[in-house]
């Protein structure tokens, strides 16, 4: 019995040293690759507007994995993790990969919740890790001498509301004609949603027209109250800063309570396929800010249907969803990743980029209109220049409009009044390094 006893344990203490032994190898099982931490929400009452993204998202690094041999000869490691969409298990993802994960070192994290976005400021400034948010983020992280580890990249709420608000204006015969118009924004009551409120303040002052702010509790199944609201103060436009179920259900009650849907001007989240298609006639000439142009007739799109998407290789298990919006939100994600994975080659070498190489190949993107063209994006990417002092770009989008089959563009790129919002922004910015105590960081190339 003793005997059996002292083998049992000899083959576990042998069965343990094996497993030791192999432990290096495991942990460098993606040496020389690049990691990409994708943090989902293929659950929960968005996984409908995320689902499309980690596909445009997984077929272009599957793209440029296997058809072009990785980013400069490096391949790109994905590691998903399912966050629901809640901050809590964003940081728990954040925490799993923050480091790199089997040998593979991550050089930026891009995340997909304004929430996390403004939570992870402090955390972020500490790992001294860059955060990128697409479209999204805080917007007073523009401001690269405060915020040198946060980059809100592309596009702001506070750009989107003077574009809303120019296009409002060109619709009524100029910005004189704004005065004593009523615009109401119905706005999902979350940081996100909530974003718009001082822009607007600051638009409606400039030019005379009633800033009517009207909040929906998450996740915005029920709306009736909100939209006879708007019809009984008389509403002569409406920015709806929706996502989710709250974008379809939201059009189907204002057709009921009589607001017309072209005078219905939708969020970047609020102007997909995903959401219109649910609320079918009723979203027949809603309009959207877009930021991620829809349609597969781009030069990547057609690479990518060839070499992915028709040869069974695509992340969509629907994949009619391909060249949707969303589909192009992920696709312009990981187009920016890998221009910004090029542009530190060109300093540090063919190889993975440390978290302080990533800051520094952000810090100097620049997709210009040329480079979009080389790559296959025109007109589905706007140009983008990142500077030190500045980390979003030039901010940019179109108005599109719902025919009840397809998104059609109203216009070009749109770059809003920025400078309008600038001192506010960084006032913002300069009272959040006061608070914090921030030592001053000189922000030059």
């Amino acid at each position: 019995m003793k005997l059996s006893k002292t083998l049992a344990l000899f083959s576990a203490l042998l069965l343990g040293a094996t497993s030791l032994a192999t432990l290096p190898s495991l942990a460098a099982e993606h040496d020389g690759e690049q990691l990409y931490p994708l943090f989902s929400y293929r659950t929960g009452p968005y996984a409908p507007s995320g689902i499309p993204q980690w596909g445009g998202i997984r077929d272009y690094f599957n793209y440029i994995n296997e058809v072009k041999g990785g980013v400069d000869g490096v391949k790109i490691f994905v590691q998903e993790c399912e966050t629901a969409y809640t901050v809590e298990r964003a940081f728990e993802c954040y925490e799993r990969f923050k480091n790199g994960y089997a040998g593979a070192p991550v050089a930026a994290l891009f995340t997909t919740s304004s929430g996390f976005d403004a939570a992870v400021s402090e955390k972020a400034r500490a790992d001294k890790l860059p955060v990128v948010s697409v479209a999204g983020g805080r917007e007073d992280a523009v401001d690269g001498n405060v915020f040198p580890y946060q980059f809100p990249l592309l596009f702001d709420y506070w750009t989107e509301s003077s574009i809303v608000i120019d296009y409002i204006a060109k619709q009524v015969g100029g910005y004189d004609k704004l005065k004593g118009l009523k615009i109401a924004t119905v706005y999902h009551d979350s940081g996100y949603g909530r974003d718009t409120i001082e822009p607007l303040a600051i638009l409606s002052k400039k030019y005379g027209f009633e800033d009517i702010q009207i909040p929906v509790p998450h996740p915005g199944e029920q709306q009736q109250a909100q939209w006879q609201q708007i019809k009984e103060a008389g509403a002569d436009w409406v920015f709806f800063r929706a996502w989710g179920v709250m974008t379809p259900v939201g059009i189907k009650t204002a057709a009921r309570v009589g607001f017309p849907a072209d005078h219905i001007i939708g969020d970047i989240w609020s102007g997909s396929e995903e959401d219109v298609k649910p609320a079918g006639a009723a979203a027949t000439n809603y309009l959207a800010v877009s930021v991620y142009s829809p349609g597969v007739d781009f030069k990547i799109s057609q690479e990518l249907k060839k070499d992915i998407i028709d040869p069974g290789k695509s992340d969509l298990k629907d994949t009619s969803k391909f060249g949707s919006v969303y589909y192009n939100a992920g696709l312009v994600t990981a187009i920016i990743y890998v221009e910004t994975l090029r542009t530190g080659h060109k300093k540090f070498g063919n190889r993975p980029l440390t978290p302080a190489e990533g800051e520094w190949a952000l810090e100097h993107l620049d997709i210009t209109a040329q480079r979009i063209e080389e790559i296959g994006a025109t007109g589905l990417l706007s140009p983008l220049k990142v500077t030190a002092a500045d980390h979003e770009g030039s901010p940019a989008a179109k108005i599109q409009q719902w025919d009840g089959k397809a998104w059609h563009p109203l216009t070009d790129w749109l770059n809003g009044d920025r400078a309008l919002f600038h001192d506010a922004i960084f006032a913002k910015a300069a009272a959040y390094a006061k608070e914090k105590n921030l030592p001053p960081r000189d922000a030059t190339n």
